[in-house]
């Protein structure tokens, strides 16, 4: 079982891995609604390296990207849900829009993003290669969104 780490403490906790010659892959997310899609892209991220460590947007964060009536899950109870994944080894939380910053600071081996982005798109790719994290991207299910869940429950 995975365990939520501090904003605080994480850049030291990842440092403390990576002394110990382990390492890293770091993802970003709302993780809003877990469906399949999500669950898969999980074990698939985990699969890059010793230890996973999901960013999670924090309710704050998750509002001013997704807007007011999002997250549907507040960000205490979708970390526990992550934590409770095998493929999850860490969760963190963070406020901002964009991981950027967070990644800047904990230096991942490998970072994973959906195949809807290139290098040349990539909104981290120049912290990516500052740091020589590698990046894999990883294809979506198709038609499984947190999005396309809610429609659903909409429309029955």
């Amino acid at each position: 079982m995975g365990q939520v780490i501090s904003r605080k403490s994480i850049a030291d906790f990842v440092k403390n891995l990576h002394d110990a010659g382990k390492t890293v892959v770091a993802t970003n997310g709302c993780f809003d609604i877990l469906h399949v899609g999500h669950v898969r892209y999980l074990q698939k991220t985990k699969s890059f390296a010793d230890y996973s460590l999901i960013l999670l947007n924090s309710d704050k964060s998750v509002r001013s990207i997704k807007g007011e009536g999002r997250p549907i899950n507040n960000e205490s109870d979708r970390a526990e849900i992550l934590t409770a994944l095998s493929c999850v080894d860490f969760v963190v939380l963070f406020d901002e829009d964009s991981p950027a910053l967070l990644l800047d600071e904990i230096k991942p081996d490998v970072y994973t993003k959906g195949a809807d982005y290139t290098m040349d798109t990539l909104p981290e790719r120049e912290i990516m290669i500052k740091n020589n994290t590698r990046v894999e991207f990883i294809e979506f299910v198709q038609g499984k969104s947190t999005t396309n869940v809610i429609n659903k429950i909409n429309n029955n």
